[in-house]
């Protein structure tokens, strides 16, 4: 098995957008400015004092149009699997970024060697994984979705109805599919879009059942699927 990995770096984004997703988990926190992320078709703008989890395999489009400058955490580290996507507590998360990004500045050995543990500490503490079940009815998961795609549903939230934590559902959607959970979703999101728009529904109405915050982000997200 891999030994994890961890990056804690300072970052500065501008008004040029961007966008990716990435098979590690990513944290940002703002030091100065506001970026503006959707992350699977959800805006977000991150302002100083919030934090944002960002998980593998989620594409999430970025910019900041007046200039922003984030603490960064690329890291494969478990200890994040079970948090939510923003921190439970905002004022010490941030508090604990600034200090960090000082500290990486000065080349502490504090922020160098514990960085991400402090970090992790200020965003709450992980709940404990339940024990798995054999199997995943898949059809009956599907059908669960189908019908909450209008909702901001997580890879947790999936996991939860297979009685399953955050990590082991990902792995078993990683080795029964071949996606992320998030990719599996996102797929579920864009086939039901499609059928949609084929019987002449309106964008924006589809937008709304299929849980994408705007008609641009969808339209987009479709083309990208179609592109060859």
């Amino acid at each position: 098995m891999p030994t994890p990995t961890s990056r804690l770096s300072v970052r500065n984004y501008g008004n040029a957008p961007g966008g990716h997703a990435h098979d590690h988990f990513q944290i940002l926190w703002p030091l100065q400015g506001c970026l503006e992320l959707e992350v699977e078709g959800r805006g977000v703008a991150l302002q100083v004092g919030d934090g944002l989890l960002v998980r593998p395999g989620d594409r999430h489009d970025f910019e900041s149009r007046l200039g922003s400058r984030c603490l960064v955490l690329d890291t494969d580290e478990a200890v994040w699997q079970h948090r939510p996507t923003h921190p439970l507590f905002a004022r010490s998360s941030s508090q604990m970024a600034a200090f960090v990004a000082v500290a990486l500045q000065e080349q502490l050995p504090l922020a160098l060697e514990s960085g991400e543990q402090l970090l992790a500490q200020s965003w709450g503490a992980a709940p404990t994984a339940r024990s798995p079940r054999r199997g995943i009815a898949w059809k009956r998961l599907t059908a669960w979705a189908l019908l909450r795609l209008q909702q901001p549903l997580r890879a947790a939230d999936l996991a939860d109805q297979v009685h399953l934590s955050e990590s082991q559902f990902r792995a078993r959607c990683l080795n029964e599919l071949g996606v992320t959970p998030m990719q599996w979703l996102r797929q579920l999101r864009l086939n039901k879009a499609l059928q949609l728009r084929e019987a002449g529904v309106p964008v924006a109405d589809i937008c709304l059942q299929v849980g994408y915050e705007s008609a641009s982000a969808l339209t987009a997200a479709l083309r990208r699927r179609r592109r060859p």
